[in-house]
């Protein structure tokens, strides 16, 4: 087979289907914003059965426009190899700009042609929610390396102190035989100094169009059920923290609820409760007549219930953070556009010198960026969803980050380790009340 038409097997099908986006993209952009035509008429041309462009190392960054540098699209993985679909001269770069993908320009000086089909690696679907393995450091912390060898004979190149939390994405085995966890950022740690996390299993619910807007979560861990709304009598049973309930009706501090809508009605203190209350779409994204999608986080009750225009289509509990709206452990309240979206992030305090007790969790999950540091993000440090508990963030369990990473705007396309909003895919509007 010749090299021409191995290309054109191998660029087809992803062509076809990003004709269309084409299209969209050029009524969108002005001629300066990256609009088609792709190719530079002058240029000279490259070899035949180029399919894919390989980053030299990950992280490397996206642009929206070839040599905007201000103009950032997000940044890949660095096993991927991301679709070929054309070139530009352009500033800030010393060699041509490639394109690989809707609005995605990336700078040949940290990238290279190559002849492979295209690679755009997904996190993989556990069915914990989790993109990857996590571990705490044990009671006397543990240690890092760069190489086995190292782990063998040398000192070590990173230390961790009792619960750092980090991901871990394989496993080596030394010549001794012991057994090296290998984090996303490339060290190798001893699977016996380290132990693994155990997350919830808790997961929100999806609410169907029309059906009365009426679910709520058991929050203790056990919470007694009565056969009438008055204090002073015996429970009839109990329930258990997460359970989901349907709520049919509020008498002073008693709720009548059933486990599905349907079941006979029993009642329950409405403190024992988690409950999301219905809202109006805010004036940021058109008000009542909106048919976009948005997020709204309620911290009285702490959960989030996502919308598409007006029609609840999910609800969850959350943990928003725990000091007042303005303080700095707050979550401020207001609408805002998410800004950035990660597959995953560091956060610590490792920089701070004003508190007792450090923190440092790698490749936190799911990290949705919208009130500058500010994000949604996943968790996998604890399990107090309905109860406020972070240091400002909106914390969901695993399961629940994941889906609603994949609800708002902008999506993360394969291969792609961060996106950033563009005038054809806006971020989506998350509001805080």
């Amino acid at each position: 087979m010749s090299t021409a038409a191995r290309s054109s097997r191998g660029l087809g099908a992803v062509a076809v289907a990003f004709a269309s986006f084409a299209a969209t993209i050029a009524s969108h952009a002005s001629a300066d914003e990256g609009a088609p035509p792709w190719n530079d008429r002058d240029e000279v041309p490259l070899a035949e059965g180029i399919r894919s462009v390989i980053p030299r190392k990950a992280e490397s960054a996206l642009y929206a426009i070839p040599g905007k540098l201000d103009a950032r699209r997000g940044s890949v993985m660095g096993n991927a190899r991301l679709p070929f679909f054309g070139t530009k001269r352009g500033p800030g770069c010393q060699g041509r700009w490639f394109l690989v993908g809707p609005l995605a320009w990336i700078c040949s000086d940290v990238a290279e042609l190559s002849e492979e089909e295209p690679y755009r690696p997904t996190p993989p679907h556990t069915g914990t929610g989790l993109p990857f393995r996590y571990f705490f450091a044990g009671r006397d912390g543990a240690q890092g390396y760069s190489s086995l060898a190292r782990a063998e004979d040398e000192s070590p190149d990173m230390d961790l102190e009792h619960g750092f939390g980090v991901a871990v994405v394989g496993e080596r085995t030394g010549k001794s035989g012991e057994r090296y966890g290998l984090t996303r950022s490339g060290f190798l740690v001893p699977l016996k100094d380290l132990v693994a996390a155990r997350t919830s299993g808790f997961h929100g619910e999806s609410l169907a169009p029309g059906a009365p807007f009426d679910l709520g979560w058991v929050l203790p861990d056990r919470a007694s059920v009565f056969s009438a709304p008055k204090g002073g009598q015996k429970p009839t049973a109990t329930r258990v923290r997460f359970e989901a309930v349907h709520v049919a009706k509020i008498e002073g501090a008693f709720a009548r609820v059933s486990p599905d809508g349907k079941a006979p009605e029993e009642w329950m203190r409405l403190a024992d409760l988690g409950r999301p209350t219905q809202a109006s779409p805010p004036a940021e994204v058109g008000g009542e007549a909106t048919t976009e999608r948005w997020i709204d986080v309620e911290l009285a009750t702490q959960t989030l219930v996502a919308y598409e225009g007006k029609t609840p289509v999910f609800a969850t509990l959350v943990s928003t953070g725990k000091g007042p709206p303005k303080s700095e452990l707050g979550t401020h309240l207001g609408v805002h556009r998410i800004w950035v979206k990660l597959l995953a992030s560091k956060m610590d305090n490792l920089e701070r010198d004003d508190v007792d007790n450090h923190y440092s969790l790698e490749d936190v999950p799911w990290v949705q960026f919208f009130d500058k540091g500010i994000a949604l993000h996943g968790v996998f440090w604890h399990q107090r969803f309905g109860y406020v508990h972070s240091h400002g963030c909106v914390n969901l369990a695993p399961l629940d980050a994941e889906r609603i990473f994949a609800f708002t705007g902008p999506h993360l396309p394969g291969g792609w380790s961060a996106a950033f909003p563009t005038k054809i895919e806006p971020g989506t509007a998350i509001r805080i009340r």
